[in-house]
């Protein structure tokens, strides 16, 4: 479905809101920023940061491969927010996990964690092409 306006969306009673709100499901929110080592991508990256980043890479596959990290999102426009994961564990685990990564304890990232919740079978859909085109 194409956006155009308001008028295009479905319409949601209160009724199957208040359902729908009643039956969240807590998940943790990570926003993963640039630490005081970290250098953009690119030919002039600092070949430490690059290997820091590398495992630290490596590790995000091996928790969501073990059913933590839900959803990982990489973003790289230049601001000091470098990715955004979404995890089912709690505060307190994903403080746990995230103190022991490779970049974060070389000072590459820092982090900030927050408690969310989202609706029973929430998915990302595959996209057929770029969003906005």
């Amino acid at each position: 479905m194409g956006y155009v306006d308001d008028s295009c969306l479905p319409e949601v009673s209160d009724e199957t809101m208040r359902v729908e709100l009643a039956g969240t499901i807590p998940y943790t929110i990570l926003i993963l920023k640039a630490g005081p080592r970290f250098s953009p991508p690119g030919p002039d990256r600092d070949p430490e940061v690059a290997a820091y980043i590398w495992q630290h890479g490596k590790r995000n596959f091996r928790l969501r491969n073990a059913g933590l990290l839900s959803i990982v999102c990489p973003v790289a426009d230049g601001s000091d927010v470098v990715g955004v994961s979404v995890w089912a564990a709690s505060r307190e685990d994903v403080e746990r996990i995230y103190s022991q990564d490779p970049a974060v304890r070389a000072s590459v990232l820092v982090y900030d964690i927050h408690p969310t919740r989202t609706f029973a079978g929430s998915t990302l859909p595959r996209w057929t092409e770029p969003p906005g085109q």
